[in-house]
């Protein structure tokens, strides 16, 4: 008789923690946008850390960086492309934690911005880095999701190892 191994219970994509997860960023991300909204004018900031660290009330009609301004609708369907394309990845991909945390960020900054596109024609950006005129790229909880998936995935590309769970 052929001895058929069992199959773990965690060989498979970790759903809960892969939507968990994102689900998680969308609501940080929806609840700050909404606690900005209501306390600062379009346009208008304030101080947290001095300069170097401002809450400001921004209105991105672009992409990534401000590219494609005005756009909106454009850039919602290729988020609802890209959401798609991100959801199948995790479906096919060999199980790991390491992957699974990194396409959850996406997935939630992802839902996140197309939230406010299609709600909005924009998305509200808030947190301004920078030290007098040399400022960062002002961006929100989705964006900070995203950036730190795409790090993930630069580290995953890199390092393949890392994306290996033990006895997976």
């Amino acid at each position: 008789m052929v001895e058929v191994p069992a199959i773990e219970a965690r060989s498979g994509p970790r759903w809960p923690l892969f939507l968990g997860l994102a689900a998680l960023i969308v609501a940080a991300d929806q609840l700050t946008k909404g606690w900005l909204v209501g306390r600062l004018a379009p346009g208008e900031s304030v101080a947290v850390l001095g300069d170097w660290l401002r809450l400001v009330h921004g209105r991105n009609t672009g992409g990534l960086f401000g590219l494609f301004g005005g756009h909106a609708e454009i850039l919602a369907v290729v988020s609802i492309g890209v959401i798609a394309l991100i959801v199948a990845y995790h479906a096919r991909a060999v199980p790991s934690r390491l992957l699974t945390v990194t396409l959850g960020l996406l997935l939630g900054g992802a839902i996140g911005n197309l939230l406010d596109r299609l709600r909005l024609g924009y998305v509200v950006d808030f947190v301004d880095v920078g030290i007098g005129d040399l400022r960062w790229y002002t961006f929100n909880v989705a964006d900070a999701a995203i950036s730190f998936a795409l790090l993930g995935l630069v580290v995953l590309a890199v390092r393949p190892e890392l994306g290996r769970d033990r006895g997976a």
